[in-house]
């Protein structure tokens, strides 16, 4: 059926690209492609429709010519060869495949404007992406755990953001932010700028100045079942770029 004027406007298309783990559910124990619920449902709520990507080696641009937005999501560290780096005894072992297919879908991203949104792992990868460097252990700079403190649980940390920046828009002076993490940036990428630290000092988030949207917190938005203001932001980001692409 033709739509009108007043069918509301549809839902943009939002990539979640997964990981590969071993997965154990009724009668299997396989080899699975998974991610987190939670990024789906926080994706639905905010008004975006969840489509699971799976690392499949080279990115392609047919995949990016049929989404509004990207989310880079958590997970494994990175190859510390990505950013020069030899391996710290804490960073966990490669996963070259998803480093390969996510870094290749973020550089297809970038070509072709969409908003991106880099939560944990993926503002790791934005800026090594971009030239930047890690902290392969935080506990080795801050002196504590408070960033991760037990596997598995996720610590709430008071973030403060920096004034004038996307971030702050969005979210305001301070929020209370649902962490795991055991790395962080060191180095921040010349393209990109800090947009929130946390009260040890370490970079939360990062963003670029201008051009397309493209934000990276370190902490997990989907774990907060209240906080949906990053993804909608992404969400009128993506309704947008599809506006424009006449999608």
């Amino acid at each position: 059926m033709a739509s009108n004027d007043s069918d509301p406007a549809p839902r943009p298309i939002i990539g979640l690209p997964t990981y590969s783990e071993r997965t154990r559910f009724g009668h299997w124990d396989v080899d699975a492609a998974v991610l987190a619920r939670t990024y789906v449902d926080l994706t639905e709520r905010a008004g975006g429709i969840p489509v699971l990507l799976p690392p499949t080696g080279a990115a392609r641009p047919e995949l990016i010519e049929r989404l509004d937005s990207l989310v880079l999501t958590g997970g494994a560290d990175l190859d510390p060869a990505r950013y020069g780096a030899a391996p710290h005894p804490e960073t966990g072992r490669p996963r070259r495949d998803r480093d390969e297919s996510e870094f290749g879908l973020f550089e297809l991203a970038r070509e072709a404007g969409l908003p991106i949104l880099a939560i944990c792992r993926g503002l790791q990868l934005v800026n090594a992406a971009l030239g930047g460097t890690l902290h392969q252990h935080v506990p080795d700079v801050v002196g504590h755990t408070d960033h991760s403190r037990t596997p598995g649980v996720f610590t709430v940390t008071t973030v403060t953001t920096v004034p004038g920046t996307r971030l702050a828009e969005i979210t305001g002076p301070e929020l209370k932010a649902h962490c795991h993490h055991h790395q962080a940036i060191d180095t921040l990428a010349p393209e990109l700028t800090a947009a929130a630290h946390a009260q040890d000092g370490i970079i939360e988030a990062a963003e670029t100045r201008d051009g397309p949207f493209l934000l990276g917190v370190q902490w997990h938005p989907e774990e907060n079942a209240t906080e949906t203001r990053l993804m909608r932001a992404l969400v009128d980001q993506a309704a947008q770029y599809a506006k424009e692409r006449n999608r």
